[in-house]
């Protein structure tokens, strides 16, 4: 399991920069989230809800736009099956999020293997850097997917957001 977070960009010199990379990334494979990956934000939401309630947080709110970044980056996991933040084109984190529309800050949790959600979420709030993720007062909305390996392997992703 990997937990990443995305700080704020400040500065013209890093947005010159997060446009080179963006015009970079135009030819990097697009994996289209009907074709390989499984959106599942509202399957999550009771356990979003309940992490976050247990800790005196606000619940998040299932956002498209973040679960079609946990989609692609689910089915890009579940086709590389390497479980990583980046994909094999160079593609980090900052620059997904970038490509997609998602404003700084955002955070993505990831996992892997034959697992229900019951387990997943129970994977994740035991994790530190997971369970910081998911209780950041500033992410108030979320993306789930998964994405299955020819060896039947899940793959997951949890992008949040505001």
């Amino acid at each position: 399991m990997f937990s990443r977070l995305f700080p704020p960009v400040a500065g013209a010199a890093a947005v010159t920069v997060a446009a080179a990379v963006m015009l970079s990334a135009c030819q990097v494979l697009d994996l289209e989230p009907s074709a390989s990956g499984v959106g599942a934000s509202g399957s999550g939401f009771i356990h979003v809800t309940d992490i976050r309630r247990a800790a005196g947080q606000q619940p998040m709110s299932p956002d498209p736009r973040l679960e079609r970044a946990a989609v692609r980056q689910a089915a890009y996991m579940a086709q590389s099956r390497r479980m990583e933040h980046t994909t094999g084109r160079g593609r980090d984190f900052a620059s997904r999020m970038k490509q997609d529309g998602i404003a700084a800050p955002a955070a993505e949790n990831l996992a892997h293997g034959r697992m229900d959600m019951d387990r997943l979420f129970s994977m994740w709030t035991n994790s530190p850097g997971h369970r910081r993720n998911m209780l950041d007062p500033r992410f108030t909305r979320y993306g789930l997917a998964h994405a299955a390996a020819a060896d039947g392997q899940r793959y997951w992703a949890l992008v949040l957001g505001n």
